[in-house]
């Protein structure tokens, strides 16, 4: 059985992220997520048990939110 991938609007996955899905979609290591989730100032996270994990929803508005700021800057 083929496992179809499924995105959701911006061609970001129907799952939740990973740190290290994190680092390859903004190509950073992954100590600078790590680091984002440490001072507050990356995407929001949210563990699972001993996991992180990014709801795709809420790193796109933060996207979003860091473009309006580079506007205003």
């Amino acid at each position: 059985m083929a496992s179809a991938i499924t995105t959701l609007r911006a061609g970001l996955p129907d799952r939740y992220l990973t740190p290290e899905d994190i680092a390859a979609m903004f190509s950073v290591p992954i100590e600078t997520v790590y680091h984002w989730r440490k001072q507050r100032t990356g995407p929001p996270g949210f563990r699972v048990g001993r996991h992180v994990r990014y709801d795709p929803a809420a790193v796109r508005d933060w996207v979003t939110r860091q473009s309006s700021l580079d506007i205003v800057a």
